[in-house]
């Protein structure tokens, strides 16, 4: 992580990543940079091919920006595109057998909801981050799983592994989670909904409040 800024942005592509989504992701991460460090594919229903087909351009992408190309949900699809890491949902096998696939270097993460548990058994896994969520209604995050800003500020005081804050997250409603010490904002509808850039900018803004 950057020691000059608190927290960073994890961005989390929209479903569909077709058209002119490559695009998108480039002036987004243009807008972001140093701030923007992770992007995450994360596409549903969709055969392993067709999946590393369109991962291929924002793949480049992401390392032309030198931002970490994390796949969600999938061990295999993460080795077989060389994937900087994996994100790993709580039914989506585990820490160490994603080590043991893709190796040291991989960027492993695990969705903790707002179990503290969960967290320290991912951390104790070796995870690399742990993901609390949803902070807010979401569409892409189960919000049944509801998180508040004491298990960001509890992990914080801790551990030093990083957390990700997810779900809902806008430029708008941020400022709570980056005062508690989020390392990360995971973002996805507030960014690809509307203007990707000025909604980066946005979150800029807030984290540079710090």
């Amino acid at each position: 992580m950057d020691e000059n800024i608190s927290t960073q942005l994890y961005l989390i592509s929209p479903l569909d990543v077709s058209g002119d989504f490559p695009q998108r992701l480039e002036r987004a991460l243009e807008a972001g940079k140093g701030l923007v460090t992770a992007f995450q594919f994360r596409v549903k229903g969709i055969d392993q091919h067709e999946a590393a087909a369109l991962a291929e351009p924002l793949q480049a992408i992401c390392a032309a920006h030198e931002v970490a190309f994390i796949v969600n949900d999938s061990i295999a699809l993460a080795k077989r595109l060389k994937a900087d890491g994996v994100h790993l949902g709580q039914k989506d096998g585990d820490v160490r057998e994603a080590r043991e696939e893709l190796g040291r270097e991989a960027q492993i993460g695990v969705t903790c909801h707002a179990s503290r548990h969960l967290a320290l058994e991912a951390g104790e896994a070796g995870a690399d981050y742990v993901a609390f969520g949803a902070f807010f209604p979401s569409e892409t995050k189960d919000s049944e799983h509801r998180a508040d800003t004491d298990i960001l500020a509890w992990w914080h005081g801790l551990v030093e592994i990083p957390s990700v804050a997810i779900g809902g997250i806008t430029p708008a409603n941020s400022r709570p989670l980056i005062e508690a010490g989020a390392d990360f904002l995971a973002v996805s509808g507030a960014v690809w909904s509307g203007d990707e850039v000025a909604a980066v900018k946005g979150f800029a803004e807030q984290i540079a409040r710090t």
